[in-house]
């Protein structure tokens, strides 16, 4: 790798001022990123919440600056806010070229982690995990379980399917899982027709966000078949909404946290970086 001791790296959430739980992924790649010395300096920014990216960039000394984006597509954010704000293009436009020189900075805007090949490391980790932590009576094998990657969807941005879809093909070709599929929010397959489309007893549903939020703790869940009313009074007595595993419609479901949080993530971002400086 690129001797990044002259580097700053700087890890850019989407943030917000109602869910505590948006930055945490955020903060906690940014702060392992800084134990590990690689960089002069690790920064988190956010677009909905302090520290905003800009005030983030104008107070950098480093010769260099990555400026990863922990987002899940090339969208909306990745292609236009973010790059606006980083001085890349105007308002309405999208991103076209990736690295800037000012005042003697370098300053080098790195593709999403969403869409690295390594997510499917982070998927799998992810879903490994919750199945050996909720045993019931005992941790089905892969080979036993249905696979389901959970994503967004939405008509405006075509790329946030395809992300979610090339993530289970990826995995689907490793033939670790008995069946992979994708399944969205807003699009088909919906995430309740897992139950239909599985042809096995187990299931393991995996969010594709960065962050649990409201997604990911209430609207999966009630999608899932869990009632609407026992979903909010877990909520408010600071449970998990979705017990692990769950039986319904005749399978053992069993549901992870989303992505954020999982430590190989930060290898990911470090990918990011490397292609960056490699280019």
């Amino acid at each position: 790798m690129d001797d990044l001791h002259d580097a700053a790296l700087v890890l850019v959430g989407h943030g917000s001022t109602l869910n505590a739980y948006s930055a945490a992924p955020t903060i906690q790649h940014a702060e392992a990123l800084r134990r590990r010395g690689i960089f002069a300096e690790v920064r988190e920014a956010f677009w909905k919440q302090a520290p905003h990216l800009r005030d983030v960039i104008g107070t950098i000394k480093a010769e260099r600056i990555f400026v990863v984006p922990l987002f899940i597509t090339e969208g909306y954010f990745t292609e236009e806010i973010i790059p606006r704000e980083l001085g890349l293009c105007g308002d309405g436009e999208k991103v076209s070229c990736r690295r800037k020189t000012r005042g003697g900075q370098l300053l080098v805007y790195c593709r999403p982690v969403g869409t690295h090949e390594r997510m499917t490391d982070v998927l799998l980790a992810r879903a490994r995990d919750v199945v050996e932590k909720h045993p019931f009576p005992c941790a089905p094998p892969p080979q036993e379980i249905a696979l389901f990657i959970a994503g967004h969807g939405t008509g405006r941005n075509e790329n946030s399917r395809k992300t979610v879809e090339r993530a289970a093909e990826l995995i689907r070709s490793r033939n670790l899982y008995a069946e992979t599929y994708a399944v969205f929010m807003e699009e088909e397959p919906g995430i309740g027709d897992c139950y239909r489309i599985a042809n096995s007893k187990n299931i393991v549903m995996v969010p594709f966000f960065i962050s649990d939020g409201l997604h990911s703790y209430e609207d999966i869940p009630m999608l899932l078949g869990e009632p609407e009313k026992a979903v909010r009074e877990r909520l408010q007595q600071g449970l998990p909404t979705w017990r692990n595993p769950t039986e319904r419609n005749g399978k053992r479901v069993w549901y992870a946290s989303a992505l954020g949080a999982e430590p190989l993530l930060g290898e990911v971002i470090l990918e990011r970086v490397r292609e960056a400086a490699a280019e």
